[in-house]
């Protein structure tokens, strides 16, 4: 019997604490649909590559993007504009998968392509404007496995009454293909998370966030 039929889904594991959730769903996707999944999302993507200021020049962005959702539509981020596409039936499948393990009901997809662990995605939160106050967003991963980090912000006043962001706590875990975590409550509002570029990888790996754009 092949070695990944035997493959056995643990229980949820929660990865942050109080008002903030990072639940990590293990085995979301068995192996067998993870690689499916990968190896068609790979070739019927529409990847592309835009180039971001990074210290006042233009430099490309370290890895692939492609978003989904209505096609009269667009989101924007980091001064980037993304058209969207509409959903494939590979998406719109797992969509339906996470839709029913959250309770939630998303209207579009953020898909990241890293090539290789060059690539890579810096410290941010996602609390764009349209996904309103305290989004539920779910992050899905495919490929190689890679560290994802979460970094805790506190607010601290001085004397003068000035408020600024110390960072009081990290917290470092390793996603491999077919995990899901979902981010709701205060994550993007508390804490910031990142995919730290690496020489160890060198498979691809994609990450499929689900959102809700109001």
């Amino acid at each position: 019997m092949d070695n990944l039929e035997l493959f056995t889904p643990s229980g949820p594991r929660e990865l942050l604490s109080g008002a903030s959730s990072a639940m990590l769903h293990e085995g979301f996707l068995s192996p067998v649909e993870a690689q499916a999944a990968l190896r068609a999302l790979l070739y019927l993507t529409p990847w592309e590559q835009r180039d971001v200021f990074v210290f006042g020049r233009e430099v490309p962005q370290p890895r692939l993007v492609a978003w989904f959702g209505d096609p009269e539509g667009s989101y924007r981020y980091s001064g980037l504009t993304l058209t969207a596409h509409a959903l494939t039936p590979e998406l719109a499948d797992l969509q339906a998968k996470v839709e029913a393990l959250t309770g939630t009901s998303f209207n579009s997809l953020l898909a990241n392509l890293y090539r290789d662990g060059e690539d890579c995605v810096g410290w941010h939160s996602d609390n764009e404007p349209e996904f309103g106050i305290d989004p539920i967003i779910a992050s899905l991963s495919l490929g190689a496995t890679r560290r994802f980090d979460f970094r805790r912000q506190d607010k601290k006043i001085d004397r003068d009454g000035d408020t600024q962001k110390v960072t009081t706590e990290t917290i470092q875990t390793d996603l491999r293909s077919g995990d899901l975590v979902v981010m709701s409550g205060a994550c993007q509002r508390e804490w910031k998370h990142q995919v730290a570029s690496t020489k160890k990888v060198s498979l691809p790996r994609i990450n499929l966030t689900f959102r809700t754009v109001i």
